[in-house]
């Protein structure tokens, strides 16, 4: 959710002049997603937005730094990508085969995509095991994981 948050984030700023965090949490809002003021901020945060002045009338806007790092999701992304082998569910657990060695850093990527139906991972050297609410959420957890994969 927040990796899609973020995508519209940019979308916004990038089409829209928006001065203020509650100006964007409210587009936020009107494109379907739960913001609010504090949520916008991290995101500004983790996305290294910063403030420019329009030049036409001086007013201030968010927009992208050019120069910015990596942000930390792109990275937890390269390295779910990177590490993964295979993913297969039994029921409400998810089984996730990785590089030799990588589980535990897999895992830790898997957790910091705070995808909520995960109550916990288990990593082993190259298997993770993740309880996952409901079969119908590890269905769910199992195609936004493989959309990751893919990219």
């Amino acid at each position: 959710m927040k990796n899609e948050r973020h995508e519209k984030i940019i979308e916004i700023i990038t089409q829209t002049n928006v001065e203020t965090q509650e100006e964007l949490a409210d587009l936020l809002r009107k494109a379907g997603f739960a913001a609010t003021q504090a949520t916008v901020s991290r995101d500004i945060k983790q996305l290294h937005l910063i403030k420019v002045t329009d030049g036409e009338d001086g007013r201030w806007r968010y927009a992208r730094h050019l120069n910015a790092p990596q942000t930390l999701s792109d990275k937890y992304d390269r390295v779910f990508r990177d590490g993964v082998v295979s993913m297969d569910l039994a029921m409400n657990i998810l089984v996730v085969k990785t590089v030799s060695g990588m589980a535990m850093a897999v895992a830790a990527a898997m957790d910091a995509m705070e995808l909520t139906a995960i109550v916990g991972t288990i990593a082993g050297d190259d298997t993770i095991m993740c309880a996952i609410r409901t079969v119908e959420d590890a269905q769910e957890v199992l195609k936004k994981l493989n959309e990751i994969w893919k990219r």
